[in-house]
């Protein structure tokens, strides 16, 4: 394995909070990213604050985002500093790293209303999954409301414990809906094709399986998987060109930054540029290299989470690439992309564990903290500096 600065989980995390990790471009050269307070190209300014927020999105033309706590509300919130309760959230199974999560808009949501919700969803036996969701958003009348939820897609098989859902979801510019799903930290499924767990998810907007899936022919669940050997994926994005960028949490070490290409297997557990954490070696992913290698990996972690390929006009220098949060690393983090190529950018430090990244309608950059310490996430707006 690679050498891991620190032995143990708590002085990793402690060494994430306090020191910068080193990140490995696929060419092999360390960089340290930049961090500090001097030179941030953008001013921070507080909005408002969420219970556990999750995930937002904007809705256009409206001058409204949403955002969900972990809990389990979503909320409305207004450019004019109102926040409401939407109502119609299915129940979810909240504890550990479960809860409600992410939120989109269908790519022509102006004209069919459809949002989707991603949420941990309780089973049989003390065992959960994620599942995803799409009804109708109705901000009309009194109460903002979804109608007519129904499940489009669930983990399978449910599974003990409260640890790696994943549960992102992003949209294609050709309408079909990609949805990452964690391994649960149960290692073995993210390599069985006969579970959806630790794969990334292909499927239409209404939930169906696309008939050019690589693995179409092999099975319902088999059916619905575009790539596989994912850890704790919780953040995908596509850029101008129709690429697919992932980022997901590796385990001692080794966190990861993936472009997700058709039928791919990006090898966990059975590599990984990480180790177990009670001290089992994972061979490199260079020594295997039969499966897809990480652009990037981040030792010591990073944490990433949220994560957006940037088009906007506020700042134009960072247009066509990635920023993405780190929640132990607590930073707002850039990754410059180029074609099929990704290396470390820009890293800098926001004091707080960032959980999402959104670009709102005018080219702002949107933050979303995770909860600290019972003082609500903030949700902070990032402009140019000066």
């Amino acid at each position: 394995m690679r050498p891991l600065l620190l032995a143990t989980t708590a002085a990793l995390l402690a060494a994430c909070n306090a020191s910068e990790s080193v990140a490995t471009n696929n060419d092999g050269d360390a960089q340290p990213a930049a961090t500090g307070e001097q030179g941030r190209p953008f001013q921070v300014q507080e909005i408002a604050r969420f219970d556990e927020p999750w995930a937002m999105t904007f809705i256009p033309g409206t001058g409204q985002a949403l955002v969900t706590q972990k809990a389990g509300k979503l909320m409305l919130w207004n450019d004019g500093g109102a926040v409401v309760e939407v109502a119609g959230v299915p129940t979810v199974d909240y504890g550990g790293q479960g809860g409600l999560g992410d939120v989109i808009l269908h790519p022509d949501f102006a004209n069919n209303g459809f949002i989707y919700l991603t949420w941990a969803e309780a089973g049989e036996g003390d065992t959960r999954g994620a599942a995803v969701g799409r009804g109708r958003l109705v901000l009309e009348g009194e109460t903002p409301r979804i109608e007519g939820m129904q499940v489009i897609w669930r983990q399978d098989p449910k599974v003990t414990g409260r640890g790696h859902y994943g549960h992102r979801l992003a949209f294609s510019p050709d309408g079909f809906l990609y949805i990452s799903s964690g391994e649960r930290q149960k290692f073995d499924p993210a390599q069985d094709r006969n579970a959806n767990l630790g794969k990334i998810i292909r499927l239409t907007d209404a939930g169906g399986v696309p008939s050019d899936n690589p693995f179409y022919d092999q099975g319902p669940i088999t059916s619905q998987i575009w790539s596989l050997g994912h850890r704790n994926p919780l953040g995908i994005a596509f850029d101008g060109e129709g690429r697919l960028w992932e980022h997901e949490m590796g385990p001692e070490g080794g966190d990861e930054f993936n472009l997700i290409e058709k039928g791919q297997n990006y090898g966990y557990p059975i590599v990984s540029d990480g180790d177990h954490y009670d001290g089992r070696d994972i061979p490199d992913h260079e020594t295997r290299p039969e499966f897809a290698e990480p652009k990037i990996t981040w030792t010591p972690v990073v944490s990433p989470a949220g994560l957006i390929v940037y088009w906007g006009d506020m700042f134009p220098e960072w247009r066509g690439d990635a920023l993405m949060g780190g929640l132990s690393g607590q930073a707002l983090l850039r990754i410059d992309l180029d074609g099929t190529s990704a290396k470390v950018g820009d890293r800098w430090d926001m004091g707080q564990r960032i959980r999402e990244v959104e670009q709102g309608p005018d080219g702002a950059i949107w933050l979303l903290e995770d909860e600290d310490e019972g003082q609500g996430g903030r949700l902070l707006k990032l402009t140019p500096a000066g």
